[in-house]
């Protein structure tokens, strides 16, 4: 079992708790990850990835610990302190402006 933890914004639209509380099957990926969450979630779907592309979008970031994983391979093994539940994967939403 692995702990999301989504910005407020998507907590809302999905309706999910803080943290969401999810199986995922092997290998662990950021790809899978976020498969199993739009799986649960459909209102997800196309929030943090382009719908067709299905990369990143520009204003969203991952991170695992202290660690960016946003520009990581989405087939990269998350490290195992994620699948042992011991640290989240966290989405948050970037700020841009002026």
């Amino acid at each position: 079992m692995i702990r999301i933890i989504l910005p407020t914004h998507l907590r809302t639209l999905a309706g999910v708790p803080k943290p969401v509380c999810l199986d995922v099957e092997a290998p662990l990926t950021q790809r899978t990850v976020l498969d199993a969450l739009e799986a649960c979630y459909p209102a997800l779907k196309g929030t943090m990835r382009d719908h067709l592309t299905q990369q990143r979008r520009p204003f969203v970031r991952f991170f695992v610990g202290e660690e960016d994983w946003s520009h990581e391979s989405p087939d990269a093994p998350l490290p195992e302190k994620v699948a042992a539940g011991d640290e989240p994967f966290v989405v948050i939403g970037a700020m841009a402006g002026g």
